[in-house]
């Protein structure tokens, strides 16, 4: 498998091209990707910004042959920085385990490619061979892992992919007092309006949730959430749809409307714990975020 380039300690995207009727790259690319213009694209291939499957630069008029892996830099003008670190709980040769901070992107898409802790990581430890194995948003704290070597990721993967892996949640929200706990929620979602929201929808369910109570609290209850299942938006949709919409949170129930982030009110929901047996060694693993100044983190040395 190979490294993928970076530039600046940023990795480079990757597209396989798709079939189409275009004679070059460089109409493949405005194709897919009809948001960037086509002069930013030719100045993308005159910086030497487009590559091959073998990191060598490709000309704007590069042949497309469509199957072909395609490497290119996303660039934001004027990205503002994200004030929070990041911070190191665990890495070896073949794994990174890191306590990312609310507000910062785990790896490029939108509108942050630099801010990033993708982006950070390779520069930090200079392994540009860093994959995440798996996502939080961008509004949640916590954990995330990542396969440092492309000859044992396939392994780490498997935990995901075959619920090996125990993930446990923190999470500030209203009471419930017409619950029993631990309460399992399961559901079917689907794509809501706009596209980056989810919803639940009649069905089989392909989501499920369990809840339990740590605290209760007067305005608020301290919940510990682990996803059986790994849907987009999981946990803080089963939180609204169950009449407890995690604190902080702008999109469920209703999408508020769009402004700048709110960094003294972030969205209380804590990627807390994961736990594991490691699939080299077969050696029970556990990692915990570490306390940090807010409530939400110093509630996590006593869950």
């Amino acid at each position: 498998m190979s490294t993928r380039p970076t530039r600046e300690g940023i990795p480079a995207s990757r597209l396989q091209l798709p079939q189409g009727p275009w004679a070059t790259v460089f109409e493949a690319l405005c194709a897919h990707f009809p948001q960037v213009s086509p002069d930013a694209w030719r100045d993308r291939f005159e910086r030497g910004r487009v590559l091959d499957a073998e990191g060598r630069e490709l000309s704007a008029s590069a042949a497309c042959r469509p199957g072909a892996e395609v490497h290119y830099f996303r660039e934001v003008a004027d990205e503002a920085p994200i004030p929070f670190v990041e911070t190191i709980v665990h890495a070896d040769t073949h794994l990174v385990v890191v306590d990312k901070p609310h507000f910062l992107p785990v790896a490029p898409t939108g509108a942050w490619v630099r801010e990033t802790l993708l982006t950070r990581l390779v520069h930090r430890l200079g392994n540009p061979a860093l994959v995440p194995l798996h996502r939080i948003d961008r509004e949640t704290a916590g954990l995330v892992m990542f396969s440092a070597d492309p000859a044992s990721r396939g392994r780490y993967q498997a935990l995901f992919r075959e619920r090996r892996i125990r993930k446990r949640y923190l999470a500030l929200a209203p009471p419930l007092p017409g619950l029993e706990f631990p309460h399992v929620r399961r559901s079917r979602l689907e794509r809501g309006e706009p596209f980056f929201r989810m919803r639940e929808v009649p069905g089989e369910a392909d989501s499920e949730s369990v809840v339990e109570v740590l605290e209760r609290g007067d305005g608020a209850w301290r919940y510990r959430l682990e996803p059986v299942t790994g849907r987009k938006h999981q946990l803080r949709v089963h939180m609204a749809a169950l009449g407890a919409p995690i604190l902080g949170d702008r999109t469920y129930p209703a999408l508020r409307e769009r402004a700048a982030d709110d960094y003294a009110h972030p969205l209380q929901l804590l990627a807390h714990a994961l736990d594991f047996e490691d699939p080299l060694t077969g050696v029970p693993r556990s990692f915990v975020a570490a306390p940090g100044p807010c409530a939400l983190r110093r509630a996590a040395s006593a869950a």
